[in-house]
């Protein structure tokens, strides 16, 4: 299956290398900064992979099957409807987009055009979120009382530094689009998906060189009675400390925690079925950063979608419904009011000047 990945920075690392794992034919990358490019072929013996600064050449010159889209995430949704528009199945890093109408004009041209569409939440593939999932598939919780997703980490000036789009309405947004998006994600599908109601805060408290938040407070009330709490920020001192997200029914608990959700901590049932440090020792994995091992299976999981033509396990649809909760989270802190959902429109070019000074 011939491939190819826009974009060059900090995570395609992640893509390359399950790319290479999953045995795609590498023909080519692209990146509007050369040398960028090129550090990351020396990095991983690309010699032969062709590189482009203009994705629509590489698009018209090397037809590819499968596109990975991991450019600033501002620039999601162009060059995904232009891939979706040449025949490409495409790979989009997390946030699909930035706004409902193009996550919405993703979702429908994927449609159109019968090409697997695949927003890149690759958390959901990490040893203890599939467990704790088929726990959940199989009822072992009983009825949810509440879900909780903490994603207590840091970032300095110097990250910012290194790509002036963090952190700018256009082409990003604050921590809870960038950094707590995945963790978000999992507590909407963990719960159940459907969300009547959120109240949150957001606010600026220690990176006023940016536009977006730091820190964001939510509740979230979803349709099938059960609650959500969330809460992110990038001011953890001195260093990230946790993501975790812990499940509460009345017949079990859980929780995942680790850098990434990559380690289960806690594991009750009154079921009995399975013993609690047997489960700690099979599903906990200790990546080597924030970013986990999830990208080589969401990548097997997208190749076997695209061979027998189902939809992949984080389909568009998925990645409107992470896209729709930050943005119900900004637009309520925003409002200062409670938001109901589904959003018909929202975007985070709405919230320009919100934490201007």
């Amino acid at each position: 299956m011939k491939y190819a990945l826009i974009g060059c920075g900090r995570i395609s690392p992640n893509h390359i290398e399950a790319a290479k794992n999953n045995h795609l034919e590498f023909v080519a990358m692209c990146d509007i900064v050369p040398e960028i490019m090129q550090e990351k072929s020396d990095q991983f013996g690309l010699e032969a992979v062709r590189k482009y600064t203009d994705y629509k050449e590489l698009l018209e010159k090397e037809k590819p099957e499968l596109v990975a889209i991991a450019t600033e995430s501002g620039k999601h949704a162009a060059i995904a409807l232009d891939c979706i528009a040449a025949g490409c199945n495409v790979i989009i890093e997390k946030p699909i987009a930035l706004s409902i109408a193009d996550a919405d004009a993703i979702i429908k041209a994927g449609k159109e055009e019968g090409v697997v569409v695949c927003a890149n939440h690759q958390n959901r593939f990490n040893k203890s979120v599939q467990y704790i999932r088929k726990a959940l598939e199989e009822g072992r919780f009983g009825k949810l009382s509440h879900g909780a997703a903490h994603i207590r980490w840091n970032r300095g000036k110097s990250y910012y530094e290194q790509a002036p789009w963090r952190g700018t309405w256009a082409q990003d947004g604050g921590c809870l689009m960038n950094q707590c998006i995945h963790n978000i994600d999992l507590l909407r599908w963990m719960m159940g998906d459907e969300i009547d109601e959120v109240m949150a805060y957001t606010d600026q408290l220690e990176h006023d060189y940016l536009e977006a938040e730091d820190l964001g407070m939510a509740l979230v009330k979803f349709s099938n009675g059960s609650y959500g709490l969330i809460e992110g920020t990038t001011n953890v001192y001195p260093k990230n400390l946790e993501e975790t997200l812990y499940l509460f029914g009345e017949t079990g608990t859980a929780k995942a925690a680790g850098t990434s959700d990559n380690i289960i901590e806690e594991w009750r049932f009154a079921d009995e079925l399975d013993d609690p440090e047997e489960v700690k020792k099979a599903f906990s994995e200790n990546p080597p950063n924030v970013y986990g091992f999830g990208h080589t299976p969401l990548y097997a999981d997208v190749i076997d979608a695209i061979e027998n033509h189902r939809a992949p396990l984080v389909d568009a649809e998925a990645g409107k419904r992470a896209l729709e909760l930050v943005l119900a989270i900004y637009k309520s802190a925003a409002e200062h009011r409670s938001v109901k959902l589904p959003l018909e429109s929202c975007s985070t070019l709405d919230f320009t000047g919100r934490f201007d000074k």
